[in-house]
């Protein structure tokens, strides 16, 4: 017994290595750094081009993203966006909107002002003539610019897709309000994230205290960890429910 739960164990931990390095391997980096720099993502023989600037950590292509993505090219059966009602939170360079476009689904991708520019741009270049639905690329402030700019009683989504939007910034109550607003009874969150600092533990605790959370990957190479949650407060949904 004790034999294979080591084996276990052991072909569970080459397979998380196995994945960062899969994630890692899709990113380039250019030959010159500048204020601007292009990223390189893979998306079933898709080349997906990501134009960053360094002088913006909004407007930086993070090893979470890449995370969210593949989890969401690899398990699209069991998380099927096609057709679905999505939205990204803090969208930065936007490969998750454009990721979750190519899938098929109807995405709203949202950030502050000062990225805007640079996510539309990088979304547009990548999703045109490629998707079914043309992605919605909109600012949002987080807190009660939700309410109003999404009530619930005429925006109602299916997923709401987040990486590194946590980290050392004075938001985070705001953050979790806004995942509250968001989070429906038929809703399912998918969020990637880098620990970085203490208020990146704290937070998460934070919101299990609101949401059902699971945790699906573990990559300690990177320090990310990937979640699902749905709302404790208009039912539950278990694993073997995710929306179809």
């Amino acid at each position: 017994m004790e034999t294979q739960q080591s084996k276990a164990m052991d072909d569970s931990e080459t397979e998380q290595e196995g994945l960062a390095e899969t994630i890692m391997a899709r990113r380039f980096y250019p030959s010159v750094l500048g204020s601007e720099a292009w990223e390189g993502y893979t998306f079933s023989d898709l080349e997906i081009r990501i134009k960053e600037s360094t002088d913006l950590y909004g407007a930086v292509l993070w090893p979470s993203a890449m995370v969210l993505c593949h989890f969401l090219e690899t398990n699209r059966d069991e998380y099927n966006l096609t057709d679905k009602n999505v939205i990204e939170l803090g969208a930065g360079t936007g490969l998750v909107t454009i990721v979750s476009s190519l899938l098929g689904a109807k995405v709203t991708s949202t950030d502050l002002p000062d990225v805007l520019g640079n996510l539309r741009y990088n979304v547009m270049r990548n999703t045109k003539n490629r998707c079914k639905y043309i992605p919605l690329v909109t600012e949002l402030f987080w807190g009660p610019e939700a309410e109003q700019r999404f009530p619930r009683a005429t925006h109602c989504f299916d997923y709401i897709l987040a990486a590194d939007v946590v980290y050392a910034h004075p938001y985070l109550e705001e953050l979790m309000d806004t995942f509250d607003h968001l989070c429906q009874a038929n809703t399912q969150i998918l969020w990637a994230m880098r620990f970085r600092l203490d208020p990146e533990n704290s937070f998460v605790e934070r919101f299990r205290q609101r949401f059902h959370l699971e945790e699906l990957y573990d990559l300690p190479s990177l320090r990310i960890k990937l979640y699902r949650a749905w709302t404790k407060a208009e039912g539950t949904k278990g694993r073997g429910e995710a929306a179809a």
